[in-house]
């Protein structure tokens, strides 16, 4: 068993240090900032992931998984070093791999014995590169290593699924004795017959990004055929659902909705579109999903105003879902966010409520309303709009929501209240690429 430290304990690195510990091997999980560290050494996961709060535990009570601000005794101990700090998009629209850098150095002046290096975080090609210059220089007695990038495939609110039962496992390296020790890291996997597939460093790097793109270009694709839905008066569903069926196009990813968000497709999309332009190369298709993607948030917010009849000025209105998506916290780029400021900046009031991600929305709306169900959140309101497609909402009771709402008008951005009921109990609503009833 291999001595493992990872290095930035925030969703990527968090989850990959507890599975690769629930592997067998040791792992700690390092981080320079105290609060973080302090609540996993106690026992609190500072993110919602379903099934991490388990997978820490086991791990901690078995030995295997520990937390530490130390980061330089984390990397002189470890055989292999995992980088997993985070790459936020700058404001040219490049990923800051201002973080990883500092580690890289870090590493450097701590390197010891032979070590892999290898990268989790998303980082732009060439990236790896950098890296490795910035560990030579920055080497006091001549350390050995070799360089690894490994890139993640982490959906938030099912990634410890993700990371326990992969589709595959990227390694890019050009060394045979680093990709035989991360073939030894992920052993369980490569037992079982995962697909481990070897590359160079540059081509893993790439496969992140284009792999993120390429679905990213599929919401935004299947967005724009719900908004053609709509003028011709087919049913995007259907549509969806007859295109799934084709082996080639698969199901995955055919969702309409008000637009992608989170903290990887938009970020990854813009940070692929710059590097192409940079290198002389653009990519027009990821150019254009971005561009609709946006449109797609500013359709949501005209398709609430169509609904009212008006403007939001002296309307308070019912935001169920915050977060991006379900099963997570993250409200990153989420598309309640634009509806939310849209209401707020014409003179509307807002009553919000999410399982999970209240919290996190009080970061960027400190003084919104901010309530504990979605009965509350919708009562006396004069329209609703779900903006997020959490299971509670798809079984909530629509006679009861109408008997709590002033006026009966509801936005599904994501298509999941049956359009039957809503018009069986006399509702006003729209939704995305079907029905609409006014």
């Amino acid at each position: 068993m291999k001595k493992i430290t990872v290095i930035g304990t925030g969703y990527v690195g968090l989850v990959s240090g507890a599975g690769i510990s629930d592997f067998g091997h040791h792992v700690t999980c390092a981080d320079i900032i105290e609060s973080k560290i302090r609540l996993l050494k106690n026992g609190e996961i500072p993110i919602y992931e379903p099934g991490l709060h388990e997978l820490v535990d086991r791990n901690v009570n078995a030995g295997r998984l520990s937390f530490t601000t130390k980061v330089d005794e984390a990397i002189q101990q470890a055989d292999v070093i995992f980088i997993a700090v985070g790459t936020p998009q700058s404001d040219n629209g490049e990923a800051n791999i201002s973080a990883v850098e500092s580690v890289a150095k870090s590493i450097g002046k701590n390197l010891n014995s032979y070590k892999v290096i290898c990268t989790k975080s998303t980082v732009p090609i060439g990236t790896g590169n950098i890296i490795c210059e910035l560990i030579r220089e920055n080497m006091v007695d001549g350390g050995e290593f070799d360089y690894v990038s490994n890139p993640e495939f982490l959906r938030e609110g099912s990634a410890v699924k993700d990371f326990l039962w992969p589709d595959r496992v990227v390694i890019g390296a050009s060394s045979t004795k680093a990709f035989n020790i991360m073939q030894d890291v992920y052993r369980p996997l490569y037992v079982n017959e995962k697909p481990i597939l070897h590359t160079n460093v540059a081509t893993a790097e790439m496969i992140k990004y284009a792999a993120n793109a390429f679905l990213a270009l599929k919401i935004s694709y299947i967005n724009e055929v719900a908004n053609l839905c709509e003028a011709v008066g087919a049913d995007v569903h259907l549509v969806a659902k007859g295109m799934g069926q084709d082996g080639r196009i698969s199901s995955k990813f055919l969702h309409p909705g008000p637009g992608f968000g989170g903290s990887c497709f938009p970020k990854d999309t813009q940070a692929f579109a710059t590097l192409s332009r940079k290198k002389g190369v653009p990519m027009n298709t990821i150019d254009a999903a971005i561009t609709t993607n946006n449109i797609q948030k500013t359709r949501m917010v005209e398709k609430l105003k169509n609904l009212i009849g008006s403007d939001f000025s002296g309307k308070t209105i019912g935001i169920l879902g915050l977060a991006f998506k379900p099963n997570t916290d993250d409200v990153r780029e989420s598309s309640s966010i634009e509806m939310i400021q849209s209401i707020l900046d014409e003179g509307g009031k807002v009553k919000a409520y999410d399982p999970i991600a209240n919290k996190s929305m009080q970061n960027i709306f400190t003084d919104l309303n901010y309530l504990h169900s979605w009965e509350e959140a919708c009562d006396g309101v004069d329209a609703m709009v779900i903006m997020t497609e959490w299971n509670e909402f798809r079984g909530m009771n629509l006679k009861k929501l109408k008997k709590v709402m002033k006026t009966p008008l509801v936005l599904d951005t994501r298509n999941i209240l049956s359009m039957d009921k809503l018009s069986e109990y006399g509702f006003q609503f729209d939704n995305v690429g079907r029905k609409t009833v006014l």
